[in-house]
């Protein structure tokens, strides 16, 4: 045996399929879900992308990765629109929680204002002046 250190996609693929089966053999059938990959795009007049909102569903959660929305159209709704849209997705798709991760000088009050509940902050991270909140919305009963 012996450790190497290296990178490639191949190998990575491999690491986290392995995961993957483990996870679902510890899994009843009840929770397994499709893996389904989602996102919602703002296009401007010229087509451009000037906002989104990316995740995964999955264990009927909906794992938020990334929302953007250009700077030029903050705070006119876009963000809040998106987040709907997702949110409104994740219920159709039967997920019964919504997690996402964001940091102190992205947008952790509009994350609460929206009904997300900080279950965990990292502090000084990823510098010592700042902090990641990692967020939950409950959306349906776990019976």
């Amino acid at each position: 045996m012996k450790i190497v250190q290296q990178w490639n996609q191949e190998d990575s693929d491999y690491i986290r399929q392995r995961l993957i089966e483990y996870n679902a053999s510890q899994l009843p059938d009840e929770v397994k879900h499709p893996v389904e990959h989602v996102s919602f795009i703002v296009r401007d007049d010229f087509n451009q992308i000037v906002g989104g909102v990316t995740g995964t569903v999955f264990w009927y959660t909906m794992h938020i990765h990334f929302l953007w929305v250009d700077e030029q159209l903050r705070g006119e709704g876009y963000g809040t629109e998106l987040m709907t849209r997702i949110e409104q997705l994740a219920i159709e798709r039967q997920c019964r929680l919504i997690q996402l991760d964001t940091f102190s000088f992205q947008a952790p009050d509009f994350y609460t204002k929206l009904g997300y509940e900080v279950f965990g902050v990292i502090e000084h991270h990823p510098t010592v002046n700042h902090q990641q909140y990692y967020l939950k919305k409950t959306l349906l009963n776990q019976n």
